[in-house]
């Protein structure tokens, strides 16, 4: 049976997922708990050698299917390393995206089918699912913007508008499909605002 907190935080680049996952650990850490915080691709050393891989501009010409397979491949070896061990021992566990990310830029964006995402994640997984997803949604055109300002762009931000708005859509509708595990925030409020809003939801998780 699982243990600990599984959090997961979703939304397309320039959301802001990265500066709220310090404001989220904090508020589990003064309630008490002990909080890892991770990331994918990444959250291991293989993971993170994997990430490079995928997040290199140079590497444009990466098939679709390659880029699935490298992502699960660093989420297996992330599951079994840093987040199984840290639900075992009843701890909560940040991530920054996680299997949602997969269905909503490889299957949403780049158009494999559902099924083989999902063939995939029934493997890798054997079941196990974040408890709660926090998806940070706002408009594409301001996201990119925002990612734009804060760094040089990776692979992924080079991409077409239109397949940012195709993701986009597909955690919407993931979010509406499964409204007991999903809470959407408005990420195109001001930061302050933002924190308001993650907090409302954590009240009951602290």
């Amino acid at each position: 049976m699982q243990k600990g907190l599984f959090i997961t935080l979703e939304g397309i680049e320039g959301a802001g997922k990265s500066s709220l996952m310090d404001y989220i650990s904090e508020l589990f850490t003064r309630a008490g708990h002990e909080v890892i915080q991770t990331r994918e691709p990444g959250g291991t050393d293989t993971g993170e050698q994997i990430r490079k891989v995928l997040l290199d501009s140079n590497n444009s010409g990466l098939e679709s299917s390659t880029e699935l397979l490298l992502m699960f491949a660093a989420r297996r070896q992330h599951i079994e390393e840093v987040i199984r061990p840290a639900l075992a021992l009843d701890q909560i566990v940040i991530c920054d995206r996680f299997t949602d990310a997969s269905y909503a830029y490889q299957g949403g964006g780049r158009g494999i089918e559902e099924s083989r995402i999902k063939t995939l994640e029934d493997w890798v997984q054997l079941g196990l699912k974040p408890s709660l997803t926090l998806l940070f949604d706002l408009d594409v055109e301001i996201g990119l913007h925002r990612a734009g300002r804060r760094s040089q762009a990776d692979r992924f931000e080079q991409e077409d508008i239109l397949l940012f708005k195709r993701i986009r859509s597909c955690y919407l509708h993931r979010a509406n499909n499964e409204p007991k595990r999903f809470r959407i925030i408005d990420a195109g409020k001001s930061l302050e605002n933002v924190k308001q809003q993650t907090y409302k939801v954590l009240q009951k998780y602290l």
